[in-house]
């Protein structure tokens, strides 16, 4: 009897057993087989579209059936399944894009899975354009909201034309570069600018006043070099910010109401690693975007001082400057997350998932949010005019390939509550007589307004 009933436990023991395992194969089939299937040749996708409905992406399109070029503004950052790009909307949301469920399996005539992005695709085509032939890029989002509503990158491509010639493709032509970190030039004054008044408060940081000779000595004895070789005289931080004086601006490193861990500790805070801190990256809907980092040892030699200027080591992604400028706008010292997809839809048309605002951890203060806006907004007003927008703006130029080219760059914000875009915009090899980053800042709010 005492045998029979250890047999008969045993049984109901596997039988249990069983059961179980059977419940979470039948729940690994019916939540991954979507994923599974979506990156198989027999997956059946759907599209993703932008803010007004208009076909971002379409994995059977084929040529002729949209207009030439009618991908190319935004071919880097959406992509497509040819495994060419791997940090893009679709290669990150493919399952997403899935039309296919263990029930339902592959619909291909009535499947209504989809992405419904909160890019405009129309300002993206004319902000692609305003670049000429100068490759660069350029990102813009509601700074209240995190819906990004331009992205786009020069060189690119259109999918549909294929990559049979991919050996020959412009170097850069496969990446979104808003997401890739670059030399920001005098737009790092911006970082320099929120550290300071952090650290010194706003009332001691505009009564300090610095003169410019056109190159200073500094207290090492290395030349820190200005943009005008004649100099801007003494000026105070608000008329250093807006004239861009290199000079000033290692002068303030140098002061002594600050420490290096000062700038450190204010630099970390906006997410820049510094020295030997590990790198990180973030996501945007799976995009993957590079962090800033630079390298501060001391901050009278000349290295520390041109990091906080924006050359040597700094460098920071146009989608990152982007983000702080939200931070400044909204007044908060938070920065607005920023976000591609707006909501998503199944196979059977079911909303399965909605975007939602979120912030960054404090960066900074709300009172120097406030302080630095001001600044920023009087540059604006006084020497950007031309916009046509009330802004808040910082240019800068950037000294890349061992000083063989500049590359001009401007990011900023629109000072409005019902109008609240922040943007970065990057030119790659600029010259005198090429486009001017405030032109294409202007394309980008009037094509969004």
């Amino acid at each position: 009897m005492k045998s029979l009933k250890r047999g008969s436990n045993l049984i109901t023991l596997m039988i249990f057993v069983f059961l179980i395992g059977m419940g979470i194969l039948i729940w690994k089939v019916l939540t991954e087989a979507s994923f599974y299937i979506s990156h198989s040749s027999e997956g059946n996708l759907g599209k993703i579209y932008d803010c007004n409905g208009e076909v971002l992406f379409d994995d059977d399109a084929k040529s002729g059936d949209y207009p030439d070029g009618h991908f190319k503004d935004i071919g880097n950052l959406i992509g497509d399944t040819s495994g060419q790009m791997t940090n893009t909307l679709v290669n990150k949301n493919l399952e997403k894009l899935s039309n296919y469920t263990f029930t339902a399996g592959i619909d291909d005539k009535n499947g209504k899975a989809a992405v419904y992005s909160t890019l405009n695709h129309a300002a993206n085509e004319q902000v692609y354009s305003a670049f000429g032939d100068k490759d660069g890029c350029a990102i813009a989002y509601n700074y209240k909201t995190g819906e990004v509503l331009i992205c786009t990158s020069r060189p690119n491509i259109d999918p549909i034309s294929g990559y049979d010639d991919i050996e020959n493709l412009p170097s850069g032509s496969l990446l979104c570069k808003a997401f890739s970190k670059t030399v920001p030039g005098s737009t790092q004054k911006v970082a320099t600018l929120i550290a300071a008044n952090e650290i010194m408060g706003n009332d001691t940081l505009m009564n300090k006043s610095f003169s410019c000779e056109g190159v200073y000595k500094n207290n090492t004895g290395m030349d820190i070099i200005c943009h005008n070789e004649y100099g801007h005289g003494t000026q105070n931080i608000r008329e250093a910010f807006a004239n861009s004086c290199n000079p000033f601006f290692a002068q303030l490193v140098e002061d002594a109401d600050w420490s290096i861990s000062d700038i450190k500790n204010k630099y970390n805070a906006l997410g820049i690693a510094v020295n030997d801190d590990e790198e990180s990256t973030f996501e945007i809907n799976g995009i993957i975007c590079e962090t800033a980092s630079t390298d501060l040892d001391n901050k009278n030699e000349f290295d520390t001082q041109w990091g906080c200027i924006g050359q040597g080591t700094t460098l920071v992604s146009p989608c990152q400057m982007m983000m702080w400028e939200s931070a400044i706008a909204n007044g908060t010292g938070k920065a607005t997350m920023p976000y591609f997809i707006d909501h998503v839809t199944n196979v059977n048309g079911r909303i399965t998932e909605t975007a939602d605002t979120s912030y960054s951890e404090q960066m900074f203060s709300e009172q120097t949010a406030a302080d630095v806006r001001d600044i920023m907004l009087e540059n604006g007003r006084n020497n950007y005019s031309s916009i046509g927008y009330e802004v808040g703006v910082k240019s800068g130029t950037a000294q890349v390939k061992n000083g063989e080219e500049e590359n001009s760059l401007l990011t900023g914000f629109v000072d409005s509550e019902d109008f609240p875009i922040a943007f970065a915009i990057l030119i790659e090899n600029r010259q005198s007589y090429d486009v001017s980053t405030d032109h294409i800042a202007s394309v980008i709010l009037n094509s969004l307004s």
